[in-house]
């Protein structure tokens, strides 16, 4: 059964699928080792992963690469962050297609105009809603697995205002994308305004410190989100992490007053499944 298969029959009967943010092969191997159905492959956090902000900085190419090491490790669907597609709607065809190439079980294309900038944000700016469905049609065309996971996300909220964007979600869906996004809502009566005025299949994005509260994933489902992400937080706390480490060599010379908070040698290369490599390597060896 292929990854996209997965993903649409999670939604359709273990809704709501929470899916942490990763950014890497590792961190996504750990998302999937802690027992998550499905794992979200923030571009927020591949670009910040390279030292840069989240901008539209990174080629298609680079990030492509980057998924690829993901699916290449991880048995879980990987949702995808195709930003504005790259561009306008050839552009986001071609995108649609690498990402389907790489492994990817859906992903979301947002309407912001090109280059974007992270949900959370200020100073955004929107493509008109019929741009938009016409890249929402095209990507569409352009996808060969029917159950390939179109999500299509609005940052109309923080342009618009609410009963515009209200439009442009409800224009988005029958424009052929499968589930909804509507990016950072600001109060919980927000939160369940959207899901009462779109009955459609719904994802949320939830992660501490942004603009949305935050709110039980269970009490999400029962709204009738199908998707909740939370993109960043494994990488602040591994960012939290490192600095703390980093502090303690520079105090101490070395780590050691760190190795209570710090996974052991071993169990760093039991993570990356090093054993099922040597194995292989003995196998094919000459």
């Amino acid at each position: 059964m292929s990854t996209a298969r997965q993903l649409r029959q999670l939604l359709e009967n273990n809704a709501p699928v929470v899916a942490p943010g990763a950014f890497d092969g590792l961190s996504a191997r750990l998302v999937e080792q802690a027992g998550f159905p499905a794992v979200y492959a923030t571009g927020g956090g591949i670009a910040r992963s390279t030292g840069i902000p989240d901008l539209g900085l990174m080629s298609l190419d680079e990030i492509v690469k980057r998924l690829e090491s993901m699916v290449d490790v991880t048995t879980i669907p990987l949702i995808g962050d195709a930003d504005t597609g790259h561009g306008n709607a050839l552009n986001a065809q071609k995108t649609a297609r690498a990402f389907e190439r790489a492994g990817v079980a859906g992903f979301h294309l947002e309407d912001q105009v090109f280059p974007k900038r992270c949900g959370h944000y200020d100073d955004k700016s929107i493509v008109p809603t019929r741009e938009m469905t016409q890249k929402i049609i095209a990507v569409r065309d352009a996808l060969e697995n029917p159950d390939s996971v179109l999500i299509a996300r609005t940052d109309g909220l923080a342009v618009e205002g609410y009963g515009p964007t209200m439009e442009r979600a409800h224009a988005y869906m029958d424009a052929g994308a499968d589930v909804i996004f509507v990016e950072a809502p600001t109060s919980v009566e927000q939160i369940e305004q959207i899901a009462k005025d779109l009955p459609q299949p719904k994802l949320i994005n939830m992660f501490h410190g942004g603009k949305t509260p935050l709110m039980p994933a269970d009490r999400l489902g029962e709204l009738g989100y199908s998707i909740i992400i939370i993109p960043s937080d494994t990488q602040r706390a591994a960012i939290k992490a490192m600095q703390d480490t980093l502090a303690v060599i520079a105090r101490d010379g070395d780590s050691g007053a760190m190795s209570d908070r710090m996974v052991t040698f071993k169990g760093r290369e039991e993570i990356i499944g090093t054993d099922a490599y040597l194995e292989l390597d003995k196998r094919y060896g000459v």
